[in-house]
């Protein structure tokens, strides 16, 4: 992330994925528009305009459910990392579709209005206090808004200006737009069916989101080693015996203040390091150490954990924690060192 910006960092798989993004988007749009005429009432015939309105808002609301859903799968199956990798690539498909359907609803319907679009957007129903007739619209362009501050701060250039912890809070306003989204179909499309069709695919599609979020922290907290204080009040934190650690991977502390601590063992040698990564937060712990460095699962970002800077030209550094081993019993000091902070392993074996 440090060590320069370029647009897109293409590669072969890069390519491929964005290759299947596209396709996949063009037959979904094209499948949805001759649904649309094939099921359209008798003597009832939508014009080409209206039927890519309501397929672009469908796409643009399937892929952020897809998007919401590839964080928990990447932590149920490494199967899905791949996909979690070019995650960005869908957020900035899916605000694609969002803008042009948020474009066309502004020039087909208040396009001819006597005040502006936008304005007319806005106050032509001001139903506030209905739940029938709520101004749905009000929620799609609020979505819309945040969906645009995501894609145009998705670079990594944004998240080293802003700082990983500000840009992770800007991101995490994705769950703010998928429920004005959700409120906004359930308001809008849903009232004007007749059937219960529309209203079951995105109550499903929302019970499903919620539904692999809350399985998914279920695991993380049977992963996690919860710490409930110091042992013996002597400030250090209990990571269990040396040998529970698989090698090359780590054991996850939560203690009672502070971080999550990802406890790594490479052979004999036992590290710790801050548990998230500083490109996007990314769970350390569930990575691996390959070549000497700690990968992290996410997009691959790479720390030596002996002092947890990234490996040149990269400038990345996150902190690490002293340890010690008492009769093959791991420990932790709680209190962490400043990120780059070089740190000898505990051995293994040895007398602590």
């Amino acid at each position: 992330m440090a060590a320069g910006y370029v647009i897109v960092g293409w590669n072969r798989f890069k390519r491929a994925y964005d290759g299947v993004l596209l396709a996949g988007l063009a037959a979904f749009l094209a499948a949805h528009a001759g649904a649309g005429i094939l099921l359209a009432p008798a003597g009832q015939h939508p014009s080409e305009v209206q039927l890519l309105i309501r397929a672009s808002g469908a796409a643009a609301f399937s892929l952020l459910t897809i998007i919401l859903c590839i964080g928990p799968l990447a932590r149920l199956t490494p199967r899905v990392l791949p996909v979690l990798y070019n995650r960005r690539h869908l957020g900035v498909a899916c605000f694609a579709a969002a803008l042009v359907h948020g474009g066309l609803v502004v020039l087909w319907y208040h396009g001819f209005s006597e005040v502006n679009a936008f304005v007319s957007l806005l106050i032509s129903n001001p139903r506030y206090g209905s739940f029938g007739g709520f101004p749905f619209e009000s929620l799609g362009a609020l979505a819309l808004l945040i969906l645009f501050v995501m894609a145009a701060t998705s670079h990594d250039f944004w998240n080293h200006v802003l700082g990983p912890r500000l840009w992770k809070w800007i991101h995490m306003s994705v769950y703010a737009a998928y429920g004005l989204l959700v409120g906004h179909v359930m308001l809008g499309a849903v009232q004007g069916e007749k059937g219960l069709a529309q209203a079951a695919l995105a109550g499903g599609s929302a019970l499903l989101v919620a539904g692999l979020h809350i399985v998914a922290g279920q695991l993380e907290r049977r992963r996690d080693r919860a710490v409930d204080g110091p042992p013996e009040g002597e400030g250090w934190l209990d990571a269990g015996p040396a040998e529970a650690i698989p090698d090359g991977r780590a054991v996850i502390l939560v203690p009672p203040m502070g971080e999550r601590i990802a406890v790594f063992r490479d052979g004999a040698k036992v590290y710790a390091v801050a548990n998230a990564c500083r490109h996007q937060g990314g769970p350390l712990g569930e990575g691996r150490i390959l070549d000497g460095c700690i990968v992290c699962p996410w997009h691959g970002f790479q720390y030596r954990p002996e002092d947890g800077c990234s490996p040149p030209p990269f400038t990345e550094k996150i902190p690490t924690y002293r340890t010690r081993i008492t009769g093959g019993w791991v420990f932790v000091e709680p209190s962490p060192q400043p990120p780059g902070t070089p740190i000898a392993p505990s051995i293994a074996g040895e007398a602590g």
